[in-house]
């Protein structure tokens, strides 16, 4: 797994890609519904509730950001969440 920041066109992103087994082009418009899981026989105990994109992409919306994703089955996945850094009235300053 790869984790990536950066800024770019006054947008904050990360980048979070795999080298996994990826995610079939079928699901790719469902992955973020509420209690979707690709593969429905894995075992609810370990394999989780089919919440954490749908959460993730909530999240973002509600800070005016996106969650996109990109899978190929058999090459993996790259999930990438862009956020504003700043509005027309936001007084912060970013570090450096």
């Amino acid at each position: 797994m790869t984790v990536q920041g950066g800024v770019r066109d006054g947008q904050a992103r990360v980048m979070i890609t795999d080298t996994g087994i990826g995610i079939p082009a079928a699901h790719l418009p469902h992955v973020f519904e509420r209690f979707y899981r690709v593969d429905p026989s894995r075992s609810p105990e370990t394999e989780g509730n089919g919440l954490g994109l749908a959460i993730g992409s909530a999240i973002a919306d509600s800070h005016s950001g996106r969650l996109t994703i990109e899978s190929n089955a058999g090459t993996g996945t790259c999930i990438e969440l862009t956020l504003p850094i700043c509005g027309e009235d936001c007084n912060v300053r970013l570090h450096k």
